[in-house]
């Protein structure tokens, strides 16, 4: 009986110590912000951070049209990044404390919305400037040959195309 208690008391002793040595980060509550100005300004958020760790490092990408930009530290500046483009913005922060590390990575989509002024994370909701295309389709008698070229009469023995069909005359 002895023996399960030292054996249970040593456990419970182990596991609080562990709980204090292993510092608690909170990846989920590590967020950016962006700015509407000329260029793509971003920059890291840690106000909800719940534990503050030892340090941190800090590494963003920023993609459009093929290509990739890299920048690091709490902001970045994007120049190349206009308001048309739709851009994927990705960090990967890395937080330290009592020789701990662990690392935060994110990666969103985002458009700029002209109305709000402001970059908004593109889900399939929120397109912009995208119309449905309309097709008036007239049935004006007119004669085409094969490569598209209108023709003045009806030509002999050869294929043409009149009201979207396709017809010969013998």
């Amino acid at each position: 009986m002895k023996k399960v208690l030292l054996a249970v008391l040593v456990s419970l002793g182990l596991q609080t110590q562990a709980q204090q040595i292993a510092p608690y980060f909170c990846c989920d509550s590590i967020t950016y912000w962006t700015d509407q100005s000329q260029g793509f300004n971003v920059g890291l958020d840690t106000s909800n951070i719940i534990h503050n760790p030892d340090s941190m490092d800090v590494y963003w990408a920023v993609c459009t049209n093929g290509m990739c930009y890299s920048g690091n530290g709490m902001y970045a500046f994007f120049g190349q990044i206009m308001t048309t483009d739709t851009v994927k913005v990705c960090y990967d922060v890395i937080l330290y404390e009592a020789n701990t590390m662990e690392t935060c990575t994110r990666c969103d989509s985002l458009i700029f919305d002209q109305n709000t002024f402001s970059w908004v994370l593109f889900s399939m909701g929120n397109t912009t400037s995208i119309n449905e295309l309309t097709f008036n389709r007239v049935n004006d008698g007119k004669i085409y040959d094969l490569l598209g070229r209108e023709l003045n009469e009806i030509p002999v023995g050869k294929l043409y195309i009149r009201n979207r069909q396709l017809y010969i005359t013998k």
